[in-house]
């Protein structure tokens, strides 16, 4: 018998049982290209955390009156209304806008996006649609800063945001491969290998006999 929904419930897999990074492997190639600094991290997290709360919360919305024959393209202009108004908010932040701006648009085809829009939302009430939207957004931010904490650090011996050093190795002799494609293979590696470890030592384990 299926559990029943809590709110609780619905928030909280997006950070394990469902992280949509090191589970469910949707979104990886804009988190694996811009996981090289923290700060870009934190406002593309912020992005597809409210493009992602707010498509979840219309859609469930809208569900009973979207034809079946039509929905992925309803989906997407909802998705995009609200990614628009994001690629605006951004341009007013030049600096960030330079890093990111290749990205926010390809928001409207992020997996993640579509994946629970058409997976979650469409059949799921507005409270739970709302708490999915929240926590696997924030499960998939959750992820982005650890690689860019990780990749920032390892890869130029400190962390800057906004133009300050917020933490230094005090040396700029790191290993460059880090901040290159290669380190963040090996950095989205290591984390779903230690994920996979915390939840073989979570399970209960049978006793024999």
């Amino acid at each position: 018998m299926e559990k029943e929904r809590t709110l609780w419930g619905e928030f909280s897999k997006g950070f394990i049982t469902t992280n949509p990074l090191l589970v469910l492997m949707v979104g990886l190639c804009s988190a694996l290209a811009i996981s090289t600094k923290v700060e870009n991290c934190i406002f593309m997290g912020l992005a597809v955390i409210f493009v992602l709360t707010c498509s979840n919360v219309i859609i469930s919305l809208i569900r009973n009156f979207i034809p079946d024959q039509i929905r992925i393209p309803i989906y997407i202009v909802v998705i995009a209304s609200f990614v628009t108004i994001v690629d605006l908010t951004l341009k007013t932040i030049p600096a960030v806008y330079e890093r990111l701006g290749v990205w926010i648009p390809l928001i409207v085809v992020n997996c993640i996006i579509l994946a629970r829009a058409e997976g979650y939302a469409s059949d799921a009430k507005v409270s739970h649609a709302l708490m999915d939207g929240l926590g696997i957004g924030l499960g998939y931010t959750i992820v982005l800063l650890i690689m860019s904490t990780f990749r920032e650090l390892l890869g130029t011996g400190k962390i800057v945001m906004f133009n300050t050093t917020i933490v230094t190795l005090g040396t700029d002799k790191m290993p460059v491969i880090f901040i290159l494609f290669p380190g963040a293979f090996i950095t989205f590696a290591l984390l779903s290998a230690l994920l996979q470890w915390y939840q073989q030592h979570r399970k209960p384990k049978v006793k024999e006999g």
